[in-house]
């Protein structure tokens, strides 16, 4: 174990020290990164309103795979739901490629919520995402957005999130793929440090405070790309978690009353806060596994759908309202979001040959059949 660790450190080390061969990034001065293009990394409210005047918005992301199992789970309980203002709620899907069901990505995105990018591979180990240089950030990110617009026939200036699997950071290569990928934000780097108050999103024009809990963290001047922190949920003995199911010390899971309370306490600390966006970021089996803590979830989504300054939105939109952020009464006049039907010519491909395995996969999609299972460095199949 002594070994692994001291291997991992040194693969770290290494990857940090080529970072930095970008020239550092320096510090953030207000009065010069300003709106809508810069912001520094801060507890402020952007537009320096007041907690009293500002859209509380919740984040709801689902992590992996889409597939006729957790699709289920989807369709009864976020499907339909409209925040106080009438509008649909928003949700973004952070899609991984293998075993994903394109067909129901398309049928997720007509039902206006948001699909974003989890990479092609999701392979382990752990490392692989610590050391990965721009040229693999692009494979297993780059190609997936002209992967996911192709199968799941979306738009492809639809997909505008990245969240790295196992939250493990890359450096400055990520970012520098989003600027080149033209991706806007991504939704991986958890904060710890800025909890209460909690961290606002923010560009990486200069140096971000935000504390470094998967290192290695960005270190260069990056603009373009924004931030999204994940703001840490505190378990039932005040320990920091990232995902509602990673949560430690938690609620029994067949006392529902416990996990709604458990659900409240966390975005009360945002709500009678500075108002940052309350993440609940969750993967679809700890739902479905577990009646009670599903009960919770829907009696919390609930409370939250009438609460008349509480909005349910997808990521991409609390980068847009941060960009102009304007006031609640403003905010809740505001027309709800249109998007383009896109269809689906539904085909079912296989069996196809892989590259990386010696297994063979059906594929559910909305376009062409590939000749060969689509993988890294041959997205398309072809």
């Amino acid at each position: 174990m002594k070994l692994i660790t001291l291997i991992l450190a040194i693969a770290v080390a290494f990857v940090v020290a080529d970072e930095e061969e970008l020239p550092l990034a320096e510090a953030c001065d207000p009065e010069v990164c300003k709106l809508p293009d810069c912001r520094c990394s801060l507890t402020g409210i952007p537009g320096d309103l007041l907690p009293r005047n500002t859209p509380q918005f919740v984040l709801l992301t689902f992590d992996d795979g889409v597939n006729i199992q957790n699709i289920e789970t989807y369709r009864a309980t976020i499907f339909h739901r409209k925040n106080k203002n009438e509008c649909p709620i928003g949700v973004t899907f952070f899609v991984s490629h293998e075993y994903t069901n394109y067909q129901i990505v398309n049928e997720l995105y007509n039902q206006g919520f948001e699909i974003a990018l989890h990479s092609i591979t999701h392979q382990i180990p752990q490392t692989y995402w610590a050391e990965a240089d721009y040229e693999v950030m692009m494979r297993e990110f780059g190609d997936q957005k002209t992967q996911m617009s192709h199968f799941a026939n979306i738009p492809s200036d639809a997909l505008k999130g990245v969240r790295m699997p196992f939250l493990q950071m890359s450096g400055n290569a990520s970012f520098q793929m989003m600027a080149s990928a033209d991706l806007t934000y991504d939704l991986t780097w958890p904060t710890t440090r800025y909890q209460d108050p909690g961290l606002w999103p923010y560009t990486l024009d200069y140096a971000s405070s935000q504390d470094c809990i998967t290192p290695p963290c960005p270190s260069a001047s990056i603009p373009g790309p924004w931030v999204l922190p994940i703001i840490t949920w505190s378990d039932l003995e005040g320990r920091a978690c990232s995902f509602v199911d990673a949560c430690f010390s938690r609620p029994d899971l067949n006392d529902e009353e416990g996990w709604f309370r458990f659900f409240v306490t966390n975005f009360e600390r945002h709500y009678f806060g500075n108002r940052s966006p309350f993440g609940f970021y969750v993967h679809e089996w700890f739902i479905s596994w577990n009646p009670a803590v599903r009960r919770a979830f829907v009696r919390f989504m609930d409370l939250l759908n009438n609460l008349h300054d509480v909005f349910m939105v997808n990521a991409n939109e609390v980068i847009d309202w941060v960009k102009d952020p304007i006031p609640l009464d403003e905010y809740k006049r505001k027309p709800c979001r249109q998007i383009p039907r896109a269809q689906c010519a539904a085909r079912s491909c296989g069996p196809l040959t892989s590259s990386h395995t010696e297994m063979s996969y059906w594929m559910q999609i909305c376009n062409v059949c590939p000749r060969v299972y689509p993988w890294l460095g041959n997205p398309l199949g072809q």
